[in-house]
Order: structure tokens, then sequence, then C-alpha cells
């Protein structure tokens, strides 16, 4: 997946090497796929997973951002099981993206912890250009 973008070496205070990271002007994003770019279509009905159709937003959106060199990775709570399925319709519908996590947790409610910078974006409905908030976060004490 990010092989394909140039990744910035990094250590830790004593010179060790640690995970690398992407330039700054390079997002990695990681995008939902039912009820975020596409009808929000359960596992129990695959059959739907066929026949829904894109968010006409969701696809012009992310496609520019991948023209534009960011990562565009799916993260879903379909299963392998709907691996075919998924892929088949993505290209279908022309997404252009970098890869398809599987299996996410099911139910919402995600806390996120990752040793690197993570900026989640609620989707409400429609895509449109990011604007920076500042909202509350919960962080580890010091």
């Amino acid at each position: 997946m990010a092989d394909q973008h140039k990744l910035n070496e990094l250590f830790d205070k004593d010179g060790n090497l640690i995970s690398p990271q992407l330039p700054d002007e390079i997002k990695n994003y990681l995008i939902d796929i039912d009820g975020t770019v596409t009808e929000d279509v359960p596992n129990e009905e695959p059959e739907r997973m066929e026949t829904c159709l894109p968010f006409p937003d969701a696809l012009e959106t992310l496609n520019r951002w991948y023209d534009h060199g960011h990562i565009v990775t799916f993260f879903t709570s379909r299963t392998v099981e709907h691996k075919e399925v998924t892929e088949k319709w993505l290209d279908k519908h022309g997404f252009k993206y970098h890869g398809v996590l599987y299996g996410k947790p099911r139910g919402g409610n995600y806390h996120w912890i990752d040793n690197h910078i993570v900026r989640a974006t609620k989707y409400k409905g429609k895509f449109t250009d990011l604007v920076t908030q500042t909202k509350k976060v919960e962080l580890f004490e010091e």
C-alpha cells in the first residue's frame, strides 16, 4: 500500500530506527464503505452489495484525493467473505484506491489509539473539502 510512497525514516532519542512516516503533505485516508460511500448495507444482506450505488460526491472526492497522491484505503466491517463482491463493486464504479482492509469491528463508537497522529472525520452525509475545527479530545495523562 504505502510502498509506492516515499516514507521518511525516523529515529528515537537513542538513534534507533522506528516506524517510518509519510511526508506531511501525504494523507493516509482510511474510509468506511457502508453508510459512507454508499448506502448502509449490513453484512447479513450481501446481495445488496452488488446493486447499491455510490454517493457521487464520495466517488469524486476520493478519486481527487487519490489523484493528488494521497493513500486511499477502504476500512470496512465487511468480512473477507465479501472481498470479491466489494472489490468488484469498487472497480465497477471507478473508485481509485490502494487497498481494502476487512473485518473492522462493528458497532461504531471507535476509539483509535496509535503512536502516530490520527485525525478523525465523522461522515455526515456529504463529502466536501475538509475544514479544520478545534474539538475536545481524550489524551493519556503525561
